[in-house]
């Protein structure tokens, strides 16, 4: 006997929402070709759209025909839905790179993603600092190498740093 499954605090609610998403695609792609016919510009995505919006539809279904899953004493659904969707692993990731976006043009690219990397693997459970730093050079120097040379991108070299180079200079 397959067990029964619990629906989530808001899953319907994120189902409602990918349904409508899913409806908005579809009413887009057709606005693309009118559907003229099978080899027209909108023909495929008319196609993946229509799938998309009946797998929500019968994804939806089944949702709301699972028994929801039962609160802790005292915690609404909110509170639930809220604790599921951010542990702390994600709030930090999710930290970690909004800083690693804001960093990258001050720090350059070489020292902001070394210190990423750092973050990241603390953020994971690592706690040997030696290896996470000789980890993160080796690996941010094979990035740089392959990206730098190979693909010949140039990758943001820092303002702040410059800056500090610059004015010992002159």
């Amino acid at each position: 006997m397959q067990p029964t499954r619990q629906r989530l605090p808001g899953e319907l609610s994120f189902l409602a929402v990918l349904l409508l998403a899913s409806l908005f695609l579809l009413w887009t792609a057709y606005g693309i070709s009118k559907f003229e016919s099978l080899t027209s510009a909108g023909a495929f995505p008319m196609f993946a759209a229509a799938i998309m919006v009946v797998c929500a539809v019968l994804i939806l279904r089944d949702a709301a025909r699972s028994a929801p899953t039962e609160t802790r004493a005292g915690e609404s659904l909110a509170a639930q839905f809220v604790r599921r969707l951010t542990p702390p692993v994600v709030v930090g990731f999710t930290v970690a790179i909004a800083l690693y976006m804001v960093l990258l043009q001050p720090l350059g690219f070489l020292l902001a993603s070394y210190l990423f990397l750092v973050v990241s693997m603390a953020l994971l459970g690592s706690r040997r600092w030696g290896l996470n730093l000789l980890v993160s050079a080796l690996a941010l120097a094979a990035i740089y190498g392959i990206f730098q040379t190979v693909f010949s991108v140039v990758l943001p070299s820092g303002t702040l740093l410059q800056g500090l180079f610059n004015g010992a200079a002159t």
